[in-house]
């Protein structure tokens, strides 16, 4: 599960990682209030108002908002809560107290699934798209092993520190973060905790000014405090996403125009990347969704999947990716069928078809028997992937 910053600042102050104030509003209103508990207006002081999310790219979509007093975040919060950012809608606005930056760095710990390791990553430029980072300067970006069984000691919180070249005049803050961020990560049971800016201030102090941190499902009966946290998210996260946890499915949103529906993980990130390729052919069309409907889906299972992403405004086709192993073509093809029969009207949007495996003969007699108009059967990966693109880009 993936924290909103607030709950990632918070989780941050419970723990010793230096933040600044922040407070959660819902309201314009409420918003005002937080700003003047803040002080925003006070000698200089300013705020920020940030749309909650879990989304990157909040700034670039007018999702944050510098505020110099209560009626300035007000208005702000207004013009933000509500606001659709890459498809996640804005329920709540974090009001934070703002900052006088003089540096911006950047760290974080994740799991390196491949090695069976941590991996800490820092760098003295932050403040930007890490992953452009990564491509364009590998070099600034350190990257250092971190054994499980020791975590971020004082000695590993050193060696991140120098390989990453941070200064001597913030070097032992910085170690002292990074402590600290590992007892985060590991008390917390997370995938992912990363800063992105840790900021050193014009008073000398460094903070963490925003957070993003993943936790792993898989050991939520160690956090039965997380219970309420995920309750909070689907009530006010995005309702695709809540519709498909209803129904079981493995949905994730992305922000493109080609709805995808494969089983098996493997399967499916290989199909992101197949359409996301065939997409630069057409106007740089992406893939609008994850979703893996799993090795023994049912024909019901792929209905479902069918009636989340069509209900998608995005979504311009679909693209229906299928090697039927445990789940077979022809319960695959039956679901298509059924999916459509029930959405009936409410089906407007093409869909590409590519099936192989087990009993795909017989899936695809029961697609062409059907001749359903919004389905169009194609034999390859590739070529099914450039069709529904295509499609998406008409």
């Amino acid at each position: 599960m993936d924290l909103y910053e607030y709950q990632a600042r918070d989780l941050f102050e419970s723990h010793g990682v230096p933040v600044l104030p922040g407070l959660v509003a819902t309201t314009p209103e409420e918003a005002r209030a937080a700003a003047e508990k803040l002080g925003a207006g006070v000698d200089g002081k300013v705020v920020v108002v940030k749309a909650q999310v879990k989304v990157g790219g909040r700034g670039k979509a007018g999702g944050v908002k510098v505020a110099k007093s209560p009626d300035e975040a007000e208005a702000r919060a207004k013009d933000i809560l509500g606001m659709d950012i890459k498809g996640h809608t804005v329920h709540k606005v974090m009001i934070a107290a703002g900052a006088d930056i003089a540096t911006e760095y950047y760290v974080s710990l994740l799991l390196d699934r491949a090695e069976r390791r941590y991996l800490a990553m820092a760098s003295v430029e932050g403040g930007m798209e890490i992953e452009q980072l990564a491509v364009e300067r590998p070099e600034a970006l350190a990257r250092v092993a971190v054994d499980p069984i020791t975590g971020i000691d004082a000695a590993k919180a050193d060696e991140i520190v120098k390989t990453a070249g941070f200064g001597e005049d913030v070097a032992a803050q910085v170690a002292d973060v990074l402590v600290k961020l590992g007892t985060v990560y590991r008390k917390a049971d997370a995938t992912l905790v990363e800063v992105n800016p840790l900021v050193l201030t014009g008073d000398g102090r460094v903070v963490a000014l925003d957070g993003k941190v993943s936790l792993d499902d898989n050991a939520s009966f160690r956090h039965p405090d997380t219970a309420a946290l995920a309750e909070e998210e689907a009530a006010a996260g995005d309702p695709l996403e809540a519709k498909a946890r209803a129904s079981h499915l493995n949905y994730v949103k992305l922000d493109g125009e080609v709805g995808i529906i494969g089983n098996g993980a493997g399967l499916v990130m290989s199909t992101l990347d197949v359409v996301a390729q065939a997409g630069e052919e057409f106007g740089g069309v992406k893939p609008a969704n994850f979703l893996d409907i799993g090795g023994g889906a049912s024909a019901q299972v792929m209905a479902n999947g069918l009636d989340v992403i069509l209900g998608d405004p995005q979504v311009k086709s679909v693209f229906v990716n299928v090697f039927g192993g445990i789940t077979a073509c022809d319960e695959v093809a039956n679901g298509i069928v059924q999916a459509l029969e029930i959405l009936g009207d409410e089906a407007t949007k093409p869909l590409v078809v590519r099936l192989d495996g087990n009993n795909v003969v017989e899936g695809r007699r029961i697609l062409a028997e059907a001749a359903h108009p919004l389905v169009t059967v194609v034999d390859t990966m590739d070529g099914a992937a450039r069709k529904a693109a295509e499609l998406a880009a008409a």
